[in-house]
């Protein structure tokens, strides 16, 4: 699981005249990019788009709700759907609401700022569902309610935010969706306050003492993005400037400012990166000032942190979906598990204490050296983590007699490699659990799996990111 950028949402005021053609007539194969249709919207698309459907084909609009009757100009015309511009909204759906944020349109970062909360998860829960229907040729799903916040608000606790300037000013943002405009996000509604208030001030620092933002353009300036990362656990502070130079101006004077002003950061770093590329992170850190890892606990859990360190961006709701994998697999104390996909080892580590022993996997070097560290400050003895590849690492074990009992998945958005579905398969773990951060491959992965020989025993949804059209979920899966 990781950061990532959201395609934006931007409603139409309602009564906005669309263009001066008709509302064309006919079937959907007749129209043409330009034409204005009339949509009644039935669902929130994985990209948070309302879906409806024009002539039996379906017909995608940003910033429409279920419900509504809208009137849209058609922009793009492909053989199985349609995209469409809000132009008129004929019929309000009562989920609609004002959102809160002001750049809320050009930001790009949410796309449901304009639906209730309450309507948020109902949606969440039907784009479950419709993945299952269409991909696994499911029916009657077995899906739990969604498992929300009581406040959907300030939950994110870290922040990449691209520098660049404004009318001379120094800004700090995100890139409008399909472009490269960067918009100011100053007091965002969904980062911890502690990350606007660390962020703004930094950013004035900088500004007082001339370092300025990095342009690609004419390759002038020093910083490129401000990486701020708070503790919930101690409420200290990590700061990351990320360069494109080595050289830092004003570096002392930067360091004793920002101590001076915000004695809640705990680390100043800087991490180094001179290539044109769309990834923050350079590969060298250099610790300026203070720890060089930021304490962190998840449940019983405890966590050091380095700035490129990944770490779940919502614990409160992290906790709601590794306990749905605790209570999918089941375990009693005398259970191999293994947990492919494993990362820094988060998960395992929640299901140690449980276990008989857990065997993490994971591809990554320094992610397993991270799970490796977070195994000793949480005192699990019997956590173990291989750099490698599931796939082929399980097989291997197979052969020796290393049977697991439980195999946890937590992959990246494309889902499963199918090999290791296969070796899943070959395996014959009792119980799956599989975390997805995408119900679209969740449902593909698991209808391979159910021709496998498993069940799908239940399916939990959890609003890890409120304002979003991003959905979690923990299926459990059984062999038959």
């Amino acid at each position: 699981m990781t950061e990532r950028a959201f395609k934006s949402s931007k409603p139409a005021p309602q009564g906005k005249p669309g263009a001066n053609r008709r509302p064309v007539q006919g079937n959907g194969e007749d129209v043409k990019p330009g034409d204005r249709i009339i949509v009644t919207i039935k669902r929130i698309g994985i990209n948070g788009e309302g879906v409806g459907y024009y002539k039996r084909k379906a017909v995608f609009v940003d910033g429409a709700l279920p419900d509504e009757v809208i009137k849209a100009q058609v922009t793009k015309v492909e053989a199985n759907y349609i995209n469409a511009k809000l132009t008129e909204i004929e019929k309000k759906s009562p989920d609609r609401q004002k959102p809160p944020c002001p750049v809320y349109d050009e930001c790009g970062g949410c796309q449901l700022q304009h639906m209730t909360y309450p309507a948020q998860l109902r949606a969440k829960e039907e784009l479950v569902r419709e993945a299952f229907r269409r991909y696994a040729k499911l029916e009657d799903v077995p899906l739990r309610p969604i498992l929300g916040m009581d406040d959907p608000w300030g939950y994110r606790n870290k922040a990449q935010l691209q520098a660049g300037l404004h009318n001379d000013q120094m800004i700090t943002g995100l890139y409008s969706a399909g472009s490269h405009r960067l918009i100011d996000i100053s007091g965002c509604p969904i980062q911890h306050p502690v990350i606007n208030e660390v962020t703004a001030q930094v950013k004035d620092i900088l500004t007082r003492l001339h370092i300025k933002p990095y342009q690609e353009r004419t390759r002038k300036g020093t910083v490129r993005t401000v990486v701020t990362r708070v503790s919930k656990q101690t409420g200290s502070v990590q700061l990351t400037l990320i360069t494109a130079t080595r050289s830092l101006p004003e570096k002392e004077r930067l360091i004793q400012a920002i101590r001076r002003e915000l004695p809640i950061v705990t680390t100043i770093a800087q991490n180094i990166n001179h290539a044109d590329t769309p990834l923050v992170f350079g590969d060298e850190t250099i610790v300026l000032w203070g720890g060089e890892r930021l304490d962190e606990q998840l449940g019983e859990l405890r966590f050091s942190l380095s700035p490129r360190a990944f770490f779940q961006l919502n614990p409160e709701q992290t906790v709601k979906l590794y306990n749905a994998a605790k209570e999918a697999a089941c375990l009693s104390g005398r259970e191999l598990v293994v947990d492919a996909y494993c990362g820094t080892g988060t998960i395992g580590l929640w299901l140690a204490p449980l276990a008989k022993e857990v065997r993490g996997i994971e591809i990554i070097p320094e992610a397993v050296e991270d799970a490796r560290r977070n195994a000793q400050l949480s005192g699990a003895a019997n956590a173990s983590f291989f750099v490698g590849r599931a796939e082929t690492l399980l097989p291997e074990w197979v052969k020796r007699g290393i049977r697991p009992d439980v195999v946890v998945v937590d992959p990246p958005r494309t889902g499963c490699d199918r090999a290791l579905l296969s070796a899943i398969a070959a395996a014959k773990p009792a119980r799956l659990v599989y975390v997805s951060c995408n119900p679209s491959t969740l449902a593909k992965d698991c209808q391979v799996l159910l021709q496998s020989g498993y069940r799908l025993e239940w399916l939990q949804p959890v609003d890890m990111f409120p304002q979003t059209a991003h959905v979690e979920c923990c299926a459990l899966l059984i062999k038959k």
